[in-house]
């Protein structure tokens, strides 16, 4: 019966797909390609039987979902559990099915020259996808895009609705990523038949559904399938080093034209892979570390290929930004220059969407971001949207990319099973995000139970593999573990640590966080000899909850609790502590217990992103430690750009 949830379709469909067998480029239009957004509503049945098995009983998939039952109107992108009002649907855990019907443009389905892409940017947590009732794809993990090829498929019925079906199932198991069990509970006297709950090992609502943008995309038949681009600098020379993977051609030409922001082409080369070379490049900075941060080229790669019916051409351009990074045993250089973290932890959480994507909730995120002086954020606990990656990189804010692999603690969860997919997961991760110059880490995991046995191997061979695919990047995963008892910590590059002291551990104390804090830096730093950043610390604060002197959930509490911190933070970070980063940017929803009031309340801005009262020491903190660690001749232009560019929450 344990198996139900995942393995119930295997006799419908076969063998299991590749997916990811390539390039991940995200879909763009250019004069050689289109693109369809497919957001907007979708049919959607959740599988209510006894087993969630029968939809793939009655084959939903073969026709239309709304000819199998009841449906429902559902947002896409969004997560399904809050749009509507049943309390099932918002705890559901199994397979759920999402369709929609799209009309293709005749010159993509005719042209035999033209390849169609189907991608979906995330669907939580394993998805089969059929189109037409024929079975395209599947894929396991609910963060990062997946594809299919449907050209084949539309030339067949051209002239004809396309119609896309989608089930995602959203059980997690010990071997997912992240992890969870399934319980089943056998008192008849207590619980129904056939009842069962889903256990999970973190501190964030499961939520579910198509979470980012689906698109239809077209390529020529011959077309560029991957860039990698690897940017160094010599003296004040920018290299651009540049690899390119062509599918459908083995004779080919390739030109590589590198513009600035003012149009200019400023660089140029040809074939498939190469370094171009940029006498005085403007370097991509961080946000506050330069007074032009974020500047970023771009690379265009024309493809053309002769053919026995004349030329083929594919376009494709590629964000750039030219800047290196390096560590040392107690400092993070970007560019040579020692850079300190200043930001947050975040969640893609919000009212009513859960976990989908909303540009205007992304945009009111980062001007809270730069309001803030916050100059990076960590991806806790899951790689985040494309387009997330996307404005950072235009706005110079800082990225520790990590992967979903959080709640990683049972002895389950480090087997060779677990550890084949976390390999692939990241895989996936940095393909997808390689070429974004702020991405400047990758996190594997947080806070696993590094203490047992099998997390040594587990971690080193996970943060070798990551290092083999981008040797140009530091690797970390966020600890909470004794320094003397994690067996991952070696493998790192830089020490990630989570602590709480006051709240989980001596709550209420607030006199022993300094003295505490202080102690936890000096025992990793003599152990590891590696820079630290306190990559999670923080306390709960209910809006409007006021209590002099403070106590617990009150925002005096959460501000003192800062205030200590901070002060234990000044006293190592001109040494080897490079950066600090607050738990939470904004409240988040978790599951239902007795330590949560309608979530996690430890955000520094309410889910609704208004701030409290944290939010300002945050800020005037954040803008001073710019001030202090820029050249002195920028604080001029950090008053202009307090004064003039934001707006002012006082």
């Amino acid at each position: 019966m344990a198996c139900w949830l995942w393995v119930a379709w295997v006799a419908a469909l076969g063998s299991r797909a590749l997916v990811l067998a390539g390039g991940m480029l995200y879909p763009q239009e250019t004069p050689s390609r289109e693109r369809k957004d497919l957001s907007g509503l979708w049919d959607f049945r959740a599988d209510f039987s006894e087993d969630r098995n029968q939809g793939f009983r009655e084959r939903w998939y073969q026709s239309p979902l709304r000819e199998t039952g009841p449906v429902l109107d559902m947002p896409v992108p969004a997560s399904f559990n809050d749009v509507g009002q049943d309390a099932k649907l918002q705890n559901f855990i199994g397979w759920v099915w999402y369709e929609r019907q799209v009309m293709v443009p005749q010159s993509w389905a005719r042209d035999p020259g033209t390849r169609v892409m189907l991608r979906i940017g995330s669907a939580h947590y394993y998805a089969i996808v059929w189109v037409n009732g024929v079975h395209v794809a599947e894929h396991e993990g609910g963060h990062l895009p997946f594809e299919a090829d449907i050209s084949r498929l539309l030339r067949s019925d051209a002239g004809e609705p396309c119609r896309v079906t989608v089930a995602i199932n959203n059980t997690l198991t010990p071997h997912t990523l992240p992890p969870g069990q399934i319980e089943y509970k056998t008192d008849r006297l207590r619980y129904p038949k056939n009842y069962f709950i889903q256990l999970t090992h973190f501190d964030f609502f499961n939520y579910a559904g198509l979470h980012r943008p689906v698109f239809l995309y077209t390529t020529p038949a011959s077309y560029i399938e991957d860039i990698s681009v690897t940017p160094e600098v010599a003296q004040s020379t920018g290299l651009v080093n540049y690899e390119i993977v062509v599918h459908g051609s083995e004779n080919f030409e390739l030109d590589v034209l590198l513009w600035d922001k003012e149009g200019r082409a400023v660089a140029k080369g040809t074939g498939a892979r190469g370094q171009l070379q940029v006498p005085d490049a403007q370097l991509w900075w961080p946000y506050l570390m330069h007074e032009q941060p974020a500047y970023l080229y771009s690379l265009e790669v024309t493809l053309v290929v002769q053919t026995g019916a004349g030329t083929v051409s594919d376009v494709y351009t590629l964000p750039v930004g030219i800047r290196t990074v390096t560590v040392t045993h107690n400092q993070f250089l970007i560019n040579g220059k020692p850079f300190y973290f200043h930001g947050v932890n975040k969640h893609e959480d919000s009212d009513i969407r859960g976990k989908g994507f909303d540009w205007a909730l992304l945009v009111k995120d980062f001007n809270l971001l730069r309001w803030l002086g916050a100059n990076s954020f960590r991806t806790s606990h899951y790689p985040y949207a494309e387009e997330v990656m996307q404005l950072c990189d235009r706005y110079g804010i800082v990225v520790i990319d990590e992967a979903p692999g959080v709640g990683i603690v049972q002895w389950e969860s480090f087997g060779n099973i677990s550890l084949n997919h976390h390999l692939e997961v990241m895989e996936e991760l940095v393909q997808r995000d390689k070429n974004h110059p702020s991405v400047v880490m990758w996190s594997v995991a947080n806070e696993p139970a590094s203490w047992l046995p099998p997390a040594a191997y587990y971690f080193k061979t996970l943060i070798a593999h990551t290092k083999a695919l981008d040797p140009t990047r530091p690797v970390t995963f966020v600890s909470n573990s004794r320094p003397e008892a994690d067996n991952g910590a070696p493998y790192v590059d830089v020490i990630c640590i989570n602590s709480y002291y006051s709240w989980y551990h001596d709550s209420g104390h607030l006199e022993v966080i300094q003295l505490q804090v202080s102690t936890t830096f000096e025992n990793w730093n003599q152990l590891y000899q590696k820079p630290i950043i306190q990559s999670e610390y923080g306390a709960d604060a209910i809006p409007g909850f006021h209590q002099d002197p403070p106590k617990m959930f009150s925002e005096e509490y959460q501000k003192v609790v800062l205030q200590q911190y901070h002060l234990a933070l000044d006293q190592k970070r001109k040494d080897y502590v490079i950066g600090e980063l607050i738990w939470n940017f904004a409240d988040f929803m978790t599951d239902q217990s007795v330590m949560r009031v309608m979530g996690n309340k430890k955000g520094i801005f309410t889910r609704q992103r208004q701030p409290k009262g944290s939010a300002f020491l945050l800020r005037e903190r954040y803008w001073r430690i710019a001030n202090e660690t820029r050249h002195p001749h920028l604080a001029m232009i950090t008053q202009c750009v307090e004064n003039q560019l934001f707006y002012s929450l006082n």
